[in-house]
């Protein structure tokens, strides 16, 4: 009775030896994990967009996460290329003590290799996430200029024109009745566009007035004076002919179309 125990002892003893000689040996970092560990890698960051389309869309039903997707497809690819490798899903009809450590083994491995992707799943959400916040930070000051955009006052120069509902004025004492609501960045761009028309053909700087109409308000236009030779008086720019209303030319197009 006691010869059976101990060769049983001694049996066992035998198993837990090999046992533990496989598990040192399984230790050891497996021919495939790099190569997976790369291909996942690769395969998330070119999943980009997807990840994205999903963390945009999550509050709808599904899983966030990508990163078992990414793993699944790529073993699927890499078992095709060597059929030893394991399923992902568990393990399969394994009979032997060295199947089960194998399997284990890989399972480990796997394991580390979602840990690292999750990693760089949450990075590149962060990285995302950052972005979006910066674009909502530019968007935000773009309109806030916008809606404090200074215009000068083409007259004096020195002060911001203050523009509201129709009427345009400056402490220097411009004002201007426009009959319609206007912009700064409308009026900034009529401005910018006489004096550019201009330039295009005479090479003195223009100056804005104020002419006074006997039965409207007041109107705003564009001149220039160039002196020729023997004419002290000088003669208006033949460029612009006649002097250009601005904001008050009043046809059937409307007190804006300079057409």
């Amino acid at each position: 009775m006691l010869k059976c125990d101990v060769s049983g002892a001694v049996l066992i003893s035998l198993m837990d030896a090999q046992l533990r000689h496989r598990l040192l040996y399984k230790r050891s970092t497996p021919p495939w994990r790099e190569a997976f560990r790369r291909r996942c890698v690769d395969r998330l960051k070119n999943s980009r967009s997807r990840l994205v389309d999903r963390y945009r869309q999550r509050s709808t039903a599904g899983a966030l996460s990508i990163v078992d997707e990414v793993m699944e497809e790529e073993w699927t690819a890499l078992q095709a290329e060597d059929r030893r490798l394991l399923s992902l899903r568990g393990p399969r009809n394994m009979q032997e003590v060295g199947g089960v450590v194998q399997e284990y083994d890989e399972l480990a491995v796997l394991d580390e290799i979602q840990q690292e992707l999750m990693s760089h799943e949450i990075s590149i959400i962060q990285e995302y996430e950052r972005n979006l916040q910066l674009e909502q930070q530019y968007l935000s000051s773009v309109v806030e200029d916008m809606e404090h955009m200074h215009v000068i006052c083409p007259i004096c120069h020195m002060n911001n024109l203050s523009i509201n509902s129709c009427f345009v004025s400056c402490p220097c004492g411009l004002h201007i009745s426009t009959k319609r609501s206007v912009t700064p960045d409308v009026l900034q761009h009529l401005l910018e566009s006489r004096v550019s028309e201009h330039r295009e053909t005479c090479l003195q700087s223009p100056v804005f007035s104020i002419a006074p109409g006997a039965e409207r308000s007041p109107s705003l236009f564009i001149s220039c004076k160039v002196r020729h030779g023997r004419n002290p008086a000088g003669d208006w720019c033949s460029a612009l002919m006649q002097i250009i209303q601005l904001l008050m030319k009043r046809n059937e197009r409307g007190p804006f179309d300079f057409g």
